[in-house]
């Protein structure tokens, strides 16, 4: 079992329980081989590192968003494992919908927005969304208020409502354009979005909204990328528990708990920048 990572291997030696896909890797007798269930996320998903409201938030899942549940524990807490890169935390089972027939399809490209109960700007706040969020489309007219057009929608969780359909645009922008909109955002140890996220969070949420699939840690993202000495654009440069993205040769942007924000560093100028220089241990390139 020592190769076997505890941040995507689900397995709990005291309770002999293990996901199915570890038969043949785990040493021993007894296992309780679980079979996961397929849910969605409700909403803005904290997944923690233990089963208790107050434990450290380890990751996050964006509305609509899927996981699969494992075992549970003292009620509500779940073994729960997000799909897009099998990161895994304790999730409340209220924060979670069984996936049905979800199928979504719009993409939040705001970093951040909102479902409204109608649509008019003075309707109701029904819930927060965020830059990859999926909702799915109901099968109902759009509606023109003030030029403004509105598309009905419904959330994970069986609501109904309403989002300008400017929050669904993609804007024609680079990796490291992207990274800039998160400027001054504040920082959230395991947050994914633009209400909060943390260094990790925000590279996998930049490349994630170009397809590219990263790691959730900065040293499981070093590990997936290409190492490059002479960093450009987009790289990534990463430093012991850190990562931030490069906007050229010596500057990057990156969330960071210095700053309680994202901000952008030149590496080797000021007293940051230069603890950061002297502590870095790498460039990345993503594939």
């Amino acid at each position: 079992m020592n190769n076997l990572d505890f941040r995507t291997h689900a397995f709990d030696s005291a309770a002999q329980l293990a996901d199915v896909a570890l038969q043949g890797r785990l040493d021993g007798q007894g296992w309780k081989w679980v079979t996961p269930r397929p849910v969605v996320a409700a909403c803005r998903l904290s997944l923690k590192a233990s089963p208790d409201e107050l434990a450290a938030q380890v990751t996050e899942a964006l509305p609509g968003e899927g996981l699969e549940l494992l075992w549970g524990t003292t009620e509500p807490w779940w073994r729960a494992r997000t799909l897009h890169d099998g990161y895994l935390g304790w999730v409340q089972a209220g924060d979670v919908v069984e996936e049905r027939q979800w199928r979504p399809d719009l993409t939040v490209q705001a970093l951040r927005a909102h479902v409204f109960a109608g649509p008019k700007v003075s309707s109701p706040v029904l819930a927060e969304l965020c830059l990859g969020a999926q909702l799915q489309r109901l099968d109902a007219e759009a509606v023109e208020d003030d030029h403004r057009r509105w598309l009905p929608v419904l959330l994970p969780d069986g609501q109904e409502g309403w989002v300008q359909e400017v929050c669904f645009d993609q804007p024609n922008e680079s990796v490291t354009a992207l990274a800039l909109r998160f400027l001054d955002a504040p920082y959230v140890w395991g947050g994914r979005s633009a209400w909060g996220l943390d260094c990790s969070g925000l590279t996998q949420t930049v490349y994630g909204a170009f397809g590219k699939v990263l790691p959730r840690d900065a040293d499981q993202q070093q590990e997936a990328t290409q190492v490059v000495d002479e960093p450009r654009a987009g790289d990534l440069a990463f430093f012991p528990g850190h990562v931030g993205l490069m906007l050229d040769g010596k500057r990057m942007i990156h969330a960071n708990a210095t700053g309680m924000r994202v901000t952008i560093e030149t590496l080797g100028e000021g007293a940051y920048g230069g603890r950061l220089a002297a502590s870095l241990s790498g460039f990345g390139r993503v594939q």
